[in-house]
């Protein structure tokens, strides 16, 4: 016996059949005589919640069922399957269909629009944290990128609310590495790539889960995973890692290098790590 998900109309039709034929469909089992045929003919259905919706719309007036397979089966590695025999074990509720497919993708968050958040509220990608706008933040409310600081405009700063406050204009100065620095010579600069990680969250197949995360996540064989969140300096660490050593090199050139800084922002020993005397 397998568990999956089936998607139906409002009225609990699917492809012309009325699965309410008796006046009731909770505990029903369906069965079909003769040959079963992706696309063609049969009861179609996904073993992953997440699935259906490739199919189907969020619609919430349509209805979603935890299902259970009890006949053949066929499908053709695709991400849908048919057998001849089923039986509807129940309704999920709407508000448990998004906490578990969210309205992004692959969100273990709530109330996402962005894809691939491990909070909450974020409508930008790959947030950790909440309510930010801004992609690959941990921090909160952040409309900038790579952030793990709070309430920041700009890009790659573990301090708070680094734009100024209330103002209409740019300014030709910024700081970089705690100094002033014109924003000329910081746009010229040329950024190492692994600077622009974007791994906060990585998807995990369930093959590759801990046991760990398959307690603390229950829902990892119907969205076929978890997310596993890394702390901001992991992910600067992971994005270091696999960068090359010219690439690495180039953070020194950057304006104000500070190993220090860098050091306190990132987790990264620059100057060990290449093997420089301060």
């Amino acid at each position: 016996m397998k568990k999956a998900y089936k998607v139906f109309e409002p009225d609990w039709i699917c492809r012309d059949y009325d699965y309410k034929r008796n006046g009731n469909v909770i505990g029903e089992i369906y069965e079909m005589d003769g040959e079963i045929e992706i696309c063609e003919r049969g009861f179609h259905y996904c073993p992953k919640l997440v699935n259906c919706f490739n199919y189907y719309g969020f619609n919430s007036n349509n209805k979603v069922a935890e299902i259970e397979i009890l006949g053949d089966i066929k499908n053709d590695g695709d991400d849908k399957e048919v057998t001849n025999k089923f039986k509807i074990i129940r309704e999920l509720s709407w508000h448990e269909v998004l906490e578990l497919v969210n309205v992004g993708s692959g969100n273990t968050g709530n109330r996402n629009s962005g894809d691939w958040n491990s909070g909450d509220w974020n409508s930008g990608d790959g947030n950790s944290g909440d309510w930010n706008s801004g992609d690959w933040n941990s921090g909160n409310w952040n409309s900038g990128n790579r952030n793990s600081g709070n309430r920041n405009s700009g890009d790659w700063n573990s301090g708070n609310w680094n734009s100024g406050y209330l103002n209409t204009i740019t300014p030709d100065t910024i700081l970089v590495f705690n100094k002033e620095c014109s924003r000329e010579t910081w746009n010229k600069a040329i950024k190492p790539d692994f600077m622009y990680f974007d791994v906060l969250n990585k998807f995990i197949y369930t093959c590759d889960m801990t046991d760990e995360e398959k307690e603390n996540n229950p829902d990892y064989e119907a969205l076929g995973g978890c997310l596993r969140k890394m702390t901001y300096k992991e992910a600067w660490k992971y994005s270091w890692n696999n960068a090359n050593k010219e690439n690495r090199k180039l953070i020194l050139k950057l304006p104000n290098f500070d190993n220090e800084i860098f050091k306190e922002i990132t987790g990264i020993d620059v100057c060990k790590e290449l093997e420089i005397d301060k």
